[in-house]
């Protein structure tokens, strides 16, 4: 293989004593470990928090005369010799999960295919839960020493920033990203020429540029399109996350599949499996097929070798979800691929055909992918239900159950969404050594031991940082943005601290039901406004900039919060991110979801809220029909099959109102200890973190994924397989 040379695009100035700043900062690592981010914001924490939390950007502005300061400042360079020894002994550790349980495999290359990926507030290349998901997932194969390489696109503008107008209506501003800012790996030939790679389009070739992402030892490695070579359309590929023009679309999932299986083999990879995060990247199976029959396979030989390497996850549970294409567009864009897979027009679009009787004849990624996949997965129990039914017609001989997609649930980074002073606190009470054994649900036994006291003193102190958090930023929104007094109300500067606090913070899709909440308003307000047991709700969310049903759901929410008889207990607070997730799931003693079941197909929020300490009030769907066991949190209504979704909508607006006031409320005031502990709702925590967060961490995800189904698809295509149809 042709030699790769690797650069930083950015570069800063650091004392050759504390160089090595510059090591964290381009390596992902320090997210999903605390201490390392604060030693960052040590350095100042005022530039910490100006620049998102980049350390790109940070060590940038930050001037030599403080950086001169530190190295004389002892104990500062302890904690630092300490941080990078930390991270030298991850990155050479030897003795990974994978290593001892897998020896044999570890030179078995596994590629996974993300349209999103939600590593950082400060690098916007996600939109929300599936790249939240995708990016936890890089964390933990790190963590656990998979060799798994992972593929996606490095945007332009990434996902909008969300501001709302007077009127709750949500604006969407395009934010630029500027390369030098962000810990991006430069890849170039021997020649020091860019390495890039082409994809055929109609009557053109658009070209991609690769870059690297380093998180822990896993590479991510990205495609950009703004190149000179290229179209102005097609310069724009890169620019945005879910485009709405299908052209711009379809273009999008052909340069991510086809695109990003000939990255791989440019830079020299070659994974014996792919798994492919949603069907985004589902067209990589048909470069598949057309390469082995390139290498002199018959159809069914290549059919046979991709389908047993093949892995596909989906998060949908509605047909409408799913990435669909017209037929002419697939015309448009395949007339001259699929000759070269020696099929007819006809023989092409079967391999992803919907039948009218569906939705209409169109050509439909999943349906692709589940065709080329032997290995397929939902994301809860309930969903691989949903899926399964949602499918089974390209199983017309086999029984619902029998359909062969499975489940494993979402879960979640541990490192990066448990708060630093609950790790100090399950430091000293779970054992040095608790981070090895996070999915053992022995290990967390011990949280019983830790005295309310200790645990309910670092519950108000986060719930303190996240009502700092809100003041300050109503401040800035204040002063720089001159929006009206009652945004400023809205945005939660008359938030308690003390006070039961109550947190909604997800995608705004109708599904979801934000305005639930609202189904009887007076008596919200009569719960909320107690002046001896008050209530308090904070919402935050986007919808997508072409969905309007989303945005009016935003603004009927809104128009709530800027109710004065509300008297500031609702709160929205516009342009939610990672860092703004991280405050509400470890601040918020309540985590509300209400989708209408069973439309949610995970949901991850939730299981970042147990592990803090906060309490689960949501419909059973998604993971919660399976986290919820009567003792650490609240269920909304039940598992009744309703007839329609307004008798649905009611009997849950019922069950919500009820159980808050007549459950929640009162065990969060009442039985109150001498010295105000609130014995019984700290009972709940404990129960809460015990049962949820080993068994929806990310570590026992990935331990599934790779013995379920990595370990058996690696066997597999090893194999010599027999010829299928």
């Amino acid at each position: 293989m042709a030699k790769i040379i690797r650069e930083y695009p950015n570069s800063f100035e650091l004392p050759y004593r504390i160089k090595r700043l510059a090591d964290l900062a381009h390596n992902l690592w320090w997210v999903g470990n605390p201490e390392a981010a604060r030693l960052f914001k040590e350095i100042d924490p005022l530039y910490w928090d100006l620049t998102n939390h980049n350390p790109i950007v940070f060590l940038r502005k930050v001037s030599m005369e403080r950086f001169e300061d530190l190295i004389k400042d002892r104990y500062f360079l302890d904690r630092y010799d300490e941080i990078l020894a930390q991270f030298d002994a991850y990155m050479q550790r030897k003795d990974t999960w994978m290593a001892r349980t897998y020896p044999n495999e570890l030179d078995k290359q596994i590629a996974y295919f993300s349209f999103e990926y939600g590593l950082h507030e400060s690098l916007m290349v996600y939109a929300g839960g599936l790249g939240v998901l995708s990016g936890d997932h890089l964390k933990e194969a790190s963590d656990l020493g998979l060799p798994l390489t992972a593929v996606g696109f490095v945007y332009t503008f990434g996902y909008f920033s969300q501001r709302i107008t007077e009127d709750g209506w949500q604006e969407a501003r395009n934010v630029e990203i500027d390369f030098n800012d962000i810990p991006l790996v430069a890849l170039y030939d021997e020649n020091h020429e860019p390495i890039t790679i082409s994809v055929e389009m109609p009557g053109r070739l658009i070209y991609a540029r690769l870059y690297e992402l380093n998180i822990g030892r896993v590479k991510l490695i990205l495609l950009h399109t703004k190149l000179p070579q290229n179209t102005l359309q097609d310069q724009t590929l890169t620019d945005k996350l879910y485009i709405n023009d299908p052209e711009l679309r379809i273009s999008q999932e052909i340069l991510l599949g086809i695109g990003g299986m000939r990255a791989l083999q440019a830079l020299g990879y070659n994974p014996v499996i792919y798994h492919m995060n949603e069907g985004h990247s589902a067209f990589l199976t048909l470069e598949r097929l057309r390469q082995y029959l390139e290498a002199g396979k018959t159809m069914d030989e290549a059919k046979a070798l991709v389908r047993r390497s093949s892995i596909f996850t989906t998060h949908t549970p509605v047909p409408a979800g799913n990435d669909v294409f017209p037929v002419w567009l697939i015309d448009k864009y395949f007339a001259q691929y699929w000759p070269q897979l020696g099929l007819t027009r006809d023989e092409f679009v079967d391999l992803a055909r919907i039948s009218p009787e569906w939705t209409g004849e169109a050509f439909s990624m999943p349906v692709l992918a589940l065709k080329l996949s032997e290995y397929a997965n939902g994301v809860s129990k309930l969903h691989g239900e949903v899926t399964r039914s949602m499918w089974s017609f390209l199983w017309p001989d086999a029984q619902v159950e029998e359909v062969p997609i499975g489940y494993i649930t979402n879960g979640i980074h541990t490192g990066t969404w448990l708060a630093r002073r609950l790790a100090e606190l399950f430091n000293h009470y779970l054992g040095a050594d608790w981070k090895d054994r996070i999915d053992d649900p022995e290990t967390w036994q011990a949280i019983d031991t830790i005295p309310d006291a200790d645990l309910w003193r670092v519950r108000i102190h986060l719930k303190r940082k996240l009502n700092d958090y809100m003041v300050k930023r109503a401040r800035e929104q204040w002063s720089t943005n001159n929006v009206h007094p009652v945004q400023t109300v809205a945005s939660g500067v008359l938030i308690d601290p003390l006070a039961l606090t109550v947190g909604f913070a997800r995608r705004f899709a109708t599904y979801k039901r934000a305005n639930l909440l609202f189904s009887d308003y007076e008596r919200l307000l009569r719960i909320i406004t107690d002046a001896r047991r008050p209530v308090q709700v904070i919402f935050a969310g986007k919808a997508h900039p072409a969905d309007e049903p989303g945005k009016l759901l935003i603004q009927d929410v809104y128009r709530h919060v800027k109710d004065a008889r509300a008297g500031g207990r609702l709160v929205f607070l516009d342009d939610y991110d990672m860092d703004m997730a991280r405050h509400l799931v470890q601040g918020v003693d309540v985590w509300l979801n209400t989708p209408r079941r069973p439309r949610e197909a995970s949901g991850t929020s939730g299981e970042k809220a147990a592990l803090n300490g906060s309490l689960n009030f949501s419909v059973l769907d998604g993971w919660w029909a399976e986290g919820y066991n009567g003792r650490n949190g609240w269920a909304i209504g039940d598992t009744t099959e309703y007839a329609s979704t307004d008798e649905q909508d009611q009997a849950d607006a019922a069950s919500l109102y009820d159980t808050l006031e007549n459950e929640i409320v009162p065990l969060y005031y009442n039985k109150r200890s001498a010295d105000g502990l609130p014995g019984d709702w700290i009972e709940r925590i404990k129960e809460g973190i015990k049962s949820l967060a080993p068994t929806y961490s990310m570590t026992r995800m990935i331990k599934q994924y790779t013995n379920e189904l990595y370990i058996p698809a690696v066997h597999s295509a090893l194999e010599e397989p027999e010829p299928v149809n």
